[in-house]
């Protein structure tokens, strides 16, 4: 439809009901999830398929075929969604598409095949009967399954910018903050500050030169990606709560900083400010209310220290990202030095929620001191991975048993890993340990901006805690002593640990400088940097210890301590270890025992995922004298 320069809420409101009506025509919608992790499975190739099978059909016209944005059930792309019976079907390739049109559109049937199956066989047919989605409640996500990311119509057509609109007409800066505070919202980034006290101090915050609102998107923990998603899928409840924010504290001008290496929010969040401006709700004298607010994006260049409030800050003003010692906060100095509001995508996406549905219904929501729901990107040895939206307050047993399905392959869960490379591993003891910002803190973790690593039986403590210290090493900014260095002397000792290397009484030395390098550091990389070592040394000492005393690592996953050997009662001479080995460090004969040459063996383990069952000829061990020599 032509744009519609909205000048008020009665514009807005007419304009909503006027797409409600159009949409009535549709007998069935088609949600093709378009996801970046959809992508890689060839989701557009669906897209395409659908809209040539419906011309076949001849029923194009009473179709609404769209393409949105993630699901956050990754490993089962691609996601159709069928309305109004709510089909839902995984993993559906473009070939497929014919017999969806036909069967399921055409003849309302299911495609059993195409149904989601658990693990242990059962099928689901509806979107909400699967257990990942019905275990969850998905406040921030609700839409990204529904709406086409690109079309404003689509968001508008769902109540988008109504909160906005309700805001301008008839509520003032100072009862704005106060309905955020009520909410008890508390930052997404990591950090928990409670957001409405934040938008207070930036509201008192005195400038003659102007405000601004920065939304922070750079995502850099591994393995985590909850802000990309709702960027791709539903940028305009971004853009909606960083317009009620400017009001709120009286900025007229906006940056989102979002990573470089996320191109489909980047493609997204600039199609959504292209119409949010031709439909006059960013630019001048906002649905007339007088208030004036521009957002720009910032492409960022991956820095994980840029996630740190005022080195994203510098990162914008194009300097290098580095953190500075506050106070001054940002809100009262930060972009050139003018007090500055941040905030990062999901606490911005969370306020027209609250703003349409009441401060009482968000702060009914979670627990007494961390209210609503949280994002995390469920990932590691897991039969379920992908997005989750959960109340505060949930249990670690119902995010990895519930809705992750519990282990793969039927292994032991041994611990899982909160809040990135920043925060801490938490073990099986503690499973029913409830979830939210000062729980986990108690626990030695932290929520960050929801990273959420499952690790089993395989997994070794001392090489999780060494992984994530490298990561955070490397990503240091190096500007204070603490980090910089204390983080490459940690390093080292965990190497030599694993290593078999170091000696006793050096578990002591690494705790005592992890508490220094924590109470030192000048930003919030390095005052968490130690979480992962500090949170393994308290729950998984012994595991430490075996590699000190006895050279040995328990899960046989540190290289020098693991030694691989081909039993020759039970080699049948296959070649499969030979021709699979990257070192070339197995003899060569044809029905003859083979054998490693232990000089030569880089301990991949190739030969021991080549080696037949039933032959199972190849045996790690994990210590400094394996039995064999």
């Amino acid at each position: 439809m032509g744009n519609v320069l909205l000048k008020s809420e009665g514009d807005l409101e007419k304009l909503s009901a006027e797409l409600r009506k159009r949409k009535e025509g549709a007998r069935h919608t088609v949600v093709v999830c378009g996801g970046t992790g959809c992508r890689a499975f060839r989701c557009e190739e669906v897209e395409n398929a659908f809209k040539e099978e419906l011309m076949k059909a001849g029923i194009k016209d009473s179709v609404e075929l769209k393409m949105s944005g993630c699901h956050g059930f990754c490993e089962m792309g691609p996601l159709v969604l069928i309305s109004p019976r709510d089909r839902f079907y995984v993993k559906v390739k473009a070939e497929d598409v014919g017999e969806i049109v036909q069967k399921t559109i055409c003849q309302d049937q299911e495609i059993e095949r195409l149904c989601y199956k658990d693990e242990k066989g059962l099928r689901y047919s509806g979107y909400f009967d699967v257990p990942f989605y019905g275990h969850q409640k998905r406040v921030v996500l609700g839409l990204n399954g529904q709406i086409d990311p690109t079309s404003i119509e689509d968001y508008i057509c769902n109540d988008g910018y109504s909160a906005l609109a309700r805001v301008l007409s008839g509520m003032s800066p100072e009862e704005v903050i106060e309905e955020v505070k009520t909410s008890g919202l508390r930052g997404r980034g990591g950090a928990g500050f409670l957001t409405g006290v934040k938008w207070g101090i930036c509201r008192k915050s005195e400038s003659k030169d102007g405000k601004y609102v920065i939304c922070n998107g750079d995502e850099g923990d591994p393995g985590a990606y909850m802000d990309r998603s709702v960027l791709e899928g539903n940028p305009h409840s971004v853009l909606e709560g960083m317009i009620i924010c400017s009001y709120a504290v009286g900025a007229g001008e906006g940056f989102i900083y979002v990573r470089a290496e996320y191109p489909l929010a980047v493609k997204h969040v600039e199609a959504a400010i292209a119409r949010a401006e031709e439909y006059g709700i960013l630019g001048n004298d906002i649905f007339g209310s007088g208030h004036s607010f521009r957002i720009k994006i910032s492409q960022g260049a991956g820095a994980f220290v840029s996630g740190e409030e005022t080195a994203l800050i510098a990162a914008i003003e194009g300097m290098r990202s580095s953190p500075r010692p506050r106070p001054p906060y940002p809100t009262e100095k930060g972009y050139m030095g003018r007090p500055t509001n941040i905030n990062n995508v999901e606490t911005f996406a969370n306020v027209p929620q609250i703003i349409r549905n009441g401060a009482a219904w968000y702060n009914s929501i979670g627990t007494e001191g961390s209210k609503g729901t949280k994002i995390f990107s469920l990932v590691g040895k897991i039969n379920n991975t992908g997005l989750v939206e959960v109340p505060m307050g949930i249990t670690l047993r119902e995010i990895v048993f519930d809705i992750g399905g519990g282990i793969q392959k039927g292994k032991k869960f041994k611990a899982v890993q909160t809040g990135g490379p920043s925060g801490g591993c938490i073990p099986e003891s503690m499973l029913d340990l409830h979830v939210d910002f000062d729980e986990l803190t108690k626990a030695g973790s932290i929520m960050g901006s929801g990273g959420m690593i499952v690790m089993d039986e395989d997994s070794c403590m001392v090489d999780i805690a060494r992984y994530f210290l490298e990561f955070t090493r490397s990503e240091s900014c190096g500007k204070c002593t603490p980090c910089r260095m204390g983080s490459q002397h940690l390093l080292r000792i965990l190497t030599e640990i694993s290593e078999g290397k170091a000696s006793e009484g050096c578990l002591d030395k690494l705790e005592r400088l992890a508490w220094t390098v924590q109470s030192g550091s000048l930003c919030g990389l390095g005052q968490t940097l130690p979480n992962p070592v500090l949170s393994a040394l308290r729950y998984f000492r012994d595991e430490f210890e075996e590699h000190i005393r006895n050279r040995r690592c328990p899960a046989g996953v540190c290289k020098s301590l693991i030694r691989f050997y081909i039993d020759p009662n039970k080699c049948v001479g296959c070649l499969l270890c030979l021709k699979n080995c990257p070192a070339d460090a197995i003899s060569e004969e044809l029905k003859k025992v083979h054998v490693i040459d232990d000089e030569e063996c880089i301990r991949c383990g190739a030969c021991l995922d080549v080696c037949p069952p039933k032959v199972s000829a190849v045996i790690k061990f994990s210590g400094e004298n394996p039995l064999h020599g």
